[in-house]
């Protein structure tokens, strides 16, 4: 949960259109002992809203900076392809550590998130148990190991 500051949790936003998938993820990080906050968003131009600070996104206290996304591929409006693509080319986002959770195993989906630059790329598995340890594994790494960057 290291900042470079060390200013409490790191807040996770999860962007994805699938309910249960959203319910699944967020119990699958509760269950790997992470107090970690999380939002979500379901499409891509609500994700780009939420970066932006735009609409009903406007109130930093109630959607906090995140200081990680958790990003599905395929999601209505606007892609998660877009979105990585958006992210990455605007200044004021592009440090934020993007990490692809897809149900997608296609090397094609793999290789263009990572050129794109993802930082991870998760494969959602269909197993809660090793969603749950895939979610640990993450959780750890992300919020145990590495400093993150400084939200806004």
């Amino acid at each position: 949960m290291r900042r470079i500051d060390s200013s409490g949790p790191v807040s996770i936003l999860l962007a994805d259109d699938d309910a249960q998938d959203r319910i699944l993820t967020e119990e699958a990080l509760r269950l790997s002992g992470f107090p970690n906050p999380m939002h979500h968003v379901e499409n891509g131009e609500q994700l780009m809203r939420y970066l932006r600070r735009e609409g009903e996104y406007a109130d930093v206290e109630q959607f906090p900076w995140p200081g990680i996304i958790l990003l599905d591929l395929n999601m209505p409006r606007k892609d998660g392809i877009s979105c990585l693509r958006e992210i990455r080319r605007d200044p004021a986002l592009s440090t934020i550590p993007i990490v692809i959770l897809s149900t997608s195993s296609q090397a094609e989906e793999i290789e263009r998130s990572y050129d794109l630059g993802a930082n991870s790329y998760i494969c959602k598995p269909a197993d809660f148990e090793v969603l749950v340890d895939r979610i640990r594994h993450f959780a750890g790494y992300w919020f145990d190991t590495v400093n993150l960057p400084l939200g806004r």
